[in-house]
């Protein structure tokens, strides 16, 4: 029988061996400053390489400007006390921009993954032409980037969230917006660079809002141990993105993850993708504001409305909710027998919902996962946290690429 060989890259040669382990330095300074301090003693056992090895790569990081040192620590064991490292709060950073139904939410997220900067502005982009929504959300980048200046930040790249179906930085269909075949990097890209003349070109990628989102969620919320989750969130419409093994599972076409598409009932309401009977029907935004009565308040104003409804006992408001947390967990439960994830994490308006929406759902995902290893209240459908969002996940996005190669960062000579 003949074998398949796979063929073999080149041979690494030394600067490809440093590059790569000035990435493995750099995150482990960051992963260590999240729970104590970073030495190069503790880097140097944590990534398998000697001392000098690592205070060779230290001390290029500090000259490109991404690493810093501060006073002793101690270690409680004998030897020569070490230098704090910490990546650098200046410098490269990350910029992250959302462009959803009602609202444009750019944020600056630093190496530390620490947001600086925050600007938001609530904009009904629905009807509006693509040019026109993207051009505002560039002008609000735009002013984000001098704030970020201001901190002498450096964000090195922008990365877009997009409601709907995203492949090869166009929007390939956003029923909520109107969107079908939109070029929406370039025409960002195009924009930005037109108000900021004489400043670069800032390269820009684009992703699912869900997908960044959940991102968010692994690397800055609440999650421990779990790696593999499914997240859903609650806006206009309903945006779903799978983590499976700490990996962002995209498919084979980068579409996976549109749970809010997935037919309830083939009868039911017309949704905008041309379907009828989606999730979103029933569980989104619009839909549970209609079902509510909350008339007239539309965007963040109507939901705090039914939240206080809900907390006063409106019935009307309440069985809405709960309702739409039956449908969730019977679309929900096919995908947990599908994948089979540690958690289900509900996020955007379900968060603050969660107290009535919680328990009809969890009930439906205990009497129809087969494993039989869901139970209500295990804890496994969960809250998002306040520290996830899609635009800090665009923006980490970007940090990420800084980390994987930060020469490839570093501030250009005379820079």
């Amino acid at each position: 029988m003949k074998s398949i060989l796979t063929p073999l890259g080149p041979k690494a040669d030394k600067d490809t061996v440093r590059r790569h382990n000035l990435s493995l330095v750099l995150r482990a300074v960051r992963d260590e400053g999240e729970s104590g301090e970073a030495t190069r003693a503790g880097v140097a056992a944590r990534v398998g390489l000697t001392r000098a090895a690592v205070s060779s790569l230290v001390e290029q990081l500090m000259d490109s400007g991404f690493l810093t040192e501060s006073g002793k620590t101690f270690s409680g064991q004998a030897g020569r006390p070490g230098t704090a490292l910490k990546v650098a709060r200046t410098g490269p950073a990350g910029l992250g921009v959302e462009i959803n139904i009602d609202y444009v939410s750019v944020c600056v997220v630093d190496l530390a993954g620490t947001g600086r900067v925050r600007q938001t502005e609530h904009l009904d982009n629905r009807g509006a032409p693509a040019g026109e929504v993207l051009a505002r959300a560039a002008a609000i980048a735009a002013r984000t980037l001098d704030s970020a200046r201001e901190q002498e930040l450096r964000p090195v790249g922008a990365a877009l969230a997009l409601p709907g179906l995203v492949s090869g930085g166009a929007v390939r269909q956003a029923p909520n917006l109107g969107w079908n075949e939109v070029p929406a990097q370039d025409l960002f890209a195009d924009a930005l660079a037109a108000l900021r003349p004489g400043q670069g070109v800032l390269p820009v990628a684009s992703e699912n809002e869900a997908n960044l989102a959940a991102l968010a969620e692994l690397w800055f919320g609440g999650l421990g141990d779990v790696r593999s989750f499914l997240y859903l969130t609650g806006e206009i419409g309903v945006g779903g993105a799978l983590v499976l093994g700490g990996e962002l599972l995209r498919g084979a076409h980068g579409f996976a993850g549109e749970i809010g598409h997935v037919v309830v009932d083939p009868e039911g309401p017309e949704c905008r993708c041309g379907s009828r009977g989606c999730l979103e029907q029933y569980a989104g935004q619009t839909a549970l504001l209609r079902a509510a009565g909350v008339e007239g308040a539309g965007g963040g104003a109507g939901v705090l409305e039914l939240e206080r409804r809900a907390r006063a006992g409106d019935r009307r408001a309440v069985a809405a909710i709960a309702e739409a947390g039956r449908m969730l967990g019977r679309v929900v439960s096919g995908a947990v027998n599908l994948v089979d994830p540690d958690a289900v994490v509900l996020g955007g308006i379900y968060r603050g919902l969660m107290p009535w929406l919680s328990p009809p759902a969890d009930e439906e995902l205990t009497g129809r996962v087969v494993s039989g290893l869901w139970s209500s209240g295990s804890g496994r459908l969960r809250a998002s946290s306040v520290a996830g969002d899609a635009a800090r996940g665009a923006a980490a996005l970007v940090v990420q690429d800084v980390l994987d190669d930060p020469v490839a960062y570093a501030e250009p000579s005379g820079g």
